[in-house]
């Protein structure tokens, strides 16, 4: 056979195999995940220890139906107990209301200068009040005052009221954005928080609802650090007492009713290291702030929380097939955070799950894996993983010298 024929069929076999392989690739490739280990920052590199590690302890004894401690940045849990157990809110339902509320500030459906006429409805709430007069006019910047420093029944159902025309309506707002945020178990039957047999949360969806709350309306978070406010000549001060006991604490609500006990909700910021702490069900004023004490001064002592990636950062470099590029660089695309036990980073480790094979194009909006970072090999966050730039497809040939070797692997 002369060197031409051969080289001649050669050529065919190859465009006939990448005929094939191409149509296969293009839908029915089959891929699998494969893990390979994600090189940990620096900033993690423990010394040599010298110690043992601080051992940790369990979290504190309080008095409360159910709690919740996370950290704000990573979401991670660091201590709960009856954190899925269905409870009444009261009060703390206003972080939901004021949630509705802010966001109806963002859309600009409503300005923080709009004047709210108040209805006979909204004055004719019991318990505590802002004591706003019927058919009177107050901004929504007062009414929002009322509503986080006074926990004004009245002037919560006035914002209602003016955000969605009437109280039903926006309670259904509530609960559609409580959905939004992954609250399983909540459902609001009003906006101020008065008991009902559908009325209900849990200390884990509360903890969540805080979060989003700080992290989506910063600009608006400086109200529950306010420690009093004045309306129709009478001062009330802040509900809560951890404002004037712990510096670090800046917010956030609390709760109480007869049947739902009470409650607080804290967050407290130290060395750059945020905490909400829900604590549901106490006996009374001292042991709810006892509580929430007791669990922040244990988050804040035994853990600490890092950032180990940033959007952008390479994570790992994998091969791409039937690309431009050889390679790829895969990375996230948000701050990765992980709270862990102090003095323990060298318990840390990550892996990256990648499709095997990983085909072209890629593009940053595409999710094309998972990190997984470890502590003591149990997975404690986990993060999608993105392209960090985009990878067009080879061309003709380059691509049929890849379905070859795709098909020969």
């Amino acid at each position: 056979m002369s060197e031409c024929l051969r080289r001649t069929l050669l050529a065919s076999f190859i465009a006939a195999s990448a005929f094939v392989l191409s149509a296969c690739s293009d839908s029915s490739t089959p891929t699998q995940t494969t893990s390979v280990a994600a090189q940990l920052p620096n900033i993690l590199a423990a010394p040599p220890a010298t110690t043992a590690p601080l051992p940790i302890p369990a979290a504190p004894q309080v008095k409360a139906r159910g709690y919740f401690l996370m950290d704000y940045v990573s979401g991670q849990i660091l201590a709960a107990s009856n954190e899925n157990e269905r409870m009444e809110p009261a009060s703390l339902t206003k972080l939901m209301t004021a949630y509705a509320v802010f966001h109806a500030l963002k859309d600009g459906r409503i300005t923080l200068h709009d004047m709210v006429t108040i209805s006979p409805y909204a004055r004719s709430q019991e318990g505590s009040r802002m004591f706003v007069n019927v058919g009177t006019q107050v901004s929504v910047e007062n009414l929002i005052q009322g509503m986080i420093v006074q926990s004004g029944n009245d002037a919560t159902v006035a914002l209602a009221e003016h955000v969605a025309g009437s109280e039903p309506v926006f309670v259904d707002l509530m609960n559609q954005y409580a959905q939004k945020l992954g609250m399983s178990s909540t459902h609001f039957q009003n906006s101020p928080g008065m008991p009902g047999p559908e009325h209900y949360t849990t200390a884990r969806d509360i903890g969540m609802l805080s979060a989003a709350l700080i992290r989506e309306y910063p600009e608006y978070y400086k109200w529950y650090s306010q420690r009093q406010f004045t309306w129709n000549n009478i001062t009330q001060p802040n509900r809560n007492g951890l404002l004037d006991r712990d510096p670090t604490v800046d917010g956030l609500k609390t709760g109480h009713t007869e049947s739902a006990g009470y409650c607080l909700v804290s967050s407290a910021k130290r060395d750059n290291m945020r905490l909400v702490s829900v604590v549901m069900g106490s006996p009374n004023i001292r042991a709810r702030e006892d509580a929430s004490s007791a669990l922040l001064n244990y988050g804040f002592r035994f853990f600490e929380t890092r950032r180990l990636f940033t959007p952008g950062e390479t994570v790992v470099s994998t091969r791409v097939w039937r690309g431009a590029a050889d390679e790829a660089s895969i990375g996230v695309i948000e701050d990765v955070y992980v709270t862990f036990p102090r003095g323990q980073e060298n318990t840390l480790s990550a892996a990256a799950d990648v499709p095997e094979p990983l085909l072209a194009p890629l593009s940053p909006s595409r999710t094309v894996g998972k990190l997984r970072v470890l502590q003591n090999g149990r997975p404690i966050a986990t993060y999608a993983l993105h392209p960090l730039a985009e990878v067009q497809e080879a061309g003709f040939f380059g691509r049929i010298i890849d379905d070859v070797k795709l098909w020969m692997h």
